[in-house]
């Protein structure tokens, strides 16, 4: 299992990276799926087009472990091997990668199941601020915390 929340350009990491630590799990053999997921910066949202968009959390380490935390409740829930996350924080264009996560586990319903979870849960649980700056003006978005 590993969490990192990172500023942008401090570190990158692709989700190649992180199915390369899946792979590296001792118990990768007990796995049959592998699945991953890239979220990126939009581009059009509801008739508006989106120029660029800032993340920011109040407190980066405290995002990370509460990310950690979710991310134990969700393994031993769902009993898949690894789930490894990346989440940046910063300012985005279209196209940027924001978010990433690779999960493995032993059949393909459940570890399927977890990353859809790890997900939803960081979009709406995790203290994350997002800023859109649009053709039509700017909107602040709330989640978590």
């Amino acid at each position: 299992m590993s969490a990192k929340i990172l500023k942008k350009g401090e570190e990158f990491f692709s989700i190649c990276d992180l199915i390369d630590q899946l792979h590296d799990n001792p118990r990768i053999d007990e796995c049959g799926a592998v699945f991953s997921f890239e979220g990126i910066v939009r581009g059009r949202e509801a008739g508006k087009k989106i120029n660029r968009l800032k993340l920011t959390t109040n407190d980066i380490q405290k995002t990370e472990t509460q990310l950690l935390e979710l991310i134990r409740e969700i393994e031993e829930k769902s009993q898949v091997m690894e789930i490894s996350v990346v989440h940046y924080v910063g300012e985005f264009h279209t196209g940027e990668t924001l978010f990433i996560v690779a999960v493995a586990g032993p059949h393909r319903e459940e570890a399927l199941k977890a990353m859809i979870e790890v997900i939803e849960r960081t979009k709406f649980e995790l203290d994350f601020k997002k800023e859109e700056y649009t053709d039509k003006g700017t909107n602040i978005i709330m989640s978590g915390g």
